[in-house]
């Protein structure tokens, strides 16, 4: 890396922490591995290692305004610290050019015993400025904080906006050659917020150079040109703002199908579990209990039925009939419904509901809602209605649709009924589940977006 080219150049930093399970530990190892080194023994180790960071390398230019991404616990912080002094790397470098004014964990840098007066003289002292220079500046940090009589109220006091107000207000007026922000704004009201962009735009158009640590993508986007993205203390990419945070979003969307692809499979073997554990304990009881037997059937909290017929399980497949819990809209989705027959019988419906978390019926359908549109246009073969099934006998059903939902965690419910007469007018449930199976829905923001419970395909014209 040219130095001379640059302000910040980061080479090859990494961070690790030692992770003691209890105090003793520690103690050990400040002595132990000492003696077995005297003794020609090797060095027993009594800590875990966590690596924070490992091998980060970027630089930044003067003027130029760098953003650093990353889901919590990637490392930011810790990289930040870093940049600013506060914090030695396990190893690598860091060098740094001119003043560097950092806004990190809030209230960092504030005496709270002190005013806020006191506490805006005290940071211009450690930043190297002289009192005259702070007299000068003193009313401009005053108008830019904004908070009145509590300037001269210990900082104690303040409550978190304030705080954020005074901190933002000094480090800026100061005319930094660094500006390093680490996600402080975000405990700001939206005005004050919109003042500080604008501050900050104004500073690195002078030629300040910005290192800006947000969650907020649309903020790193407007104030930033390049950016760098951690992932659990790795540097996986660094380039043009737009082209990283698309990256970001990748990252996101992977790791969230996973979380509710683990969630959904957790949930379902959870209900399954129950289900079995229901239908062995409804199998040993005797015939001459079968009251008693559909009575527990009844009251039980996620099922009920006459038990002639019941749902054993609910899976999900995408198109290329793979078993998976996270669809994108657009895409088709098969409910395969498996369910056992316990005594000879006919005029069967297998159906679900599909409601999302806030508990909204979003839609219901079952065989019989096909039968009866078959039979409304004079068809009369091939209906499920008509389907004979003997005793212990076990069968499946697909039911398929293309996703046109809203991003949301979905839940379904099962059932198998008697129908008298194919048009739901007399209907016998033999067998009902709640939370059955569940999937998720995760809209792809830059592949094809829109807001709600469903899609209703919108066009444009003009």
């Amino acid at each position: 890396m040219s130095y001379n080219d640059n302000v910040i150049c980061v080479e090859n930093i990494s961070k690790c922490y030692q992770i003691y399970n209890n105090p003793r530990d520690r103690l050990k190892q400040f002595f132990i591995p000492k003696f077995e080194s005297l003794v020609g023994r090797e060095s027993t180790q009594f800590y875990s290692e966590f690596w924070a960071l490992q091998d980060i390398n970027f630089e930044i230019k003067k003027g130029e305004a760098a953003g650093i991404i990353g889901r919590n616990g990637s490392g930011k912080s810790t990289l930040l610290q870093i940049i600013t002094g506060t914090l030695t790397p396990t190893s690598g470098k860091v060098l740094t050019k001119g003043r560097i004014a950092a806004l990190l964990e809030l209230g960092s840098g504030f005496n709270p015993e002190f005013t806020g007066r006191e506490n805006i003289y005290l940071n211009g002292a450690v930043l190297g400025l002289t009192k005259t220079e702070i007299d000068n500046k003193f009313d401009s940090i005053a108008g830019f904080a904004d908070i009145g009589a509590h300037l001269d109220q210990p900082v104690k006091t303040y409550s978190s906006g304030m705080m954020v107000r005074l901190a933002f207000a000094v480090q800026v007026q100061l005319e930094p050659d660094i500006l390093i922000v680490d996600e402080a704004l975000a405990v700001g009201d939206a005005l004050f917020q919109k003042r500080c962009f604008r501050q900050i735009e104004k500073l690195t158009s002078n030629g300040v150079t910005l290192l800006f640590v947000s969650h907020d993508q649309e903020s790193v986007r407007t104030l930033t040109n390049k950016s760098i993205l951690l992932d659990r203390g790795k540097q996986i990419m660094s380039g043009l703002s737009s082209e990283v945070l698309l990256e970001y979003r990748r990252l996101l969307h992977d790791e969230e199908n996973k979380f509710y692809s683990n969630l959904t499979e957790e949930i379902s073997e959870r209900t399954n579990t129950e289900t079995v554990l229901e239908i062995t304990k409804s199998e040993s009881i005797s015939a001459s209990n079968e009251d008693e037997q559909q009575e527990t059937l009844r009251s039980d909290k996620l099922s009920f039925g006459e038990g002639e017929a019941v749902i054993d399980k609910v899976e999900l497949f995408n198109i290329q009939n793979e078993k998976i819990n996270v669809f994108n809209p657009g895409e088709n989705i098969k409910i395969r419904v498996h369910f056992t027959v316990n005594q000879q019988i006919d005029k069967l419906n297998v159906g679900v509901r599909i409601r999302n978390k806030e508990g909204v019926k979003i839609y219901s359908w079952g065989t019989l809602n096909q039968d009866m549109f078959k039979l409304s246009n004079g068809e009369k073969d091939d209906l499920f209605w008509n389907k004979k099934f003997d005793k212990g006998q076990k069968h499946f059903v697909d039911l398929e649709f293309d996703c046109s939902l809203g991003s949301n965690l979905y839940e379904i419910q099962a059932s198998v009924s008697y129908e008298e007469t194919p048009d739901y007018f007399s209907q016998r449930i033999l067998h009902w589940r709640d939370e059955a199976a569940f999937f998720h829905v995760h809209v792809l923001r830059d592949v094809y977006f829109f807001g709600g419970l469903t899609d209703l395909k919108m066009k444009a014209k003009w």
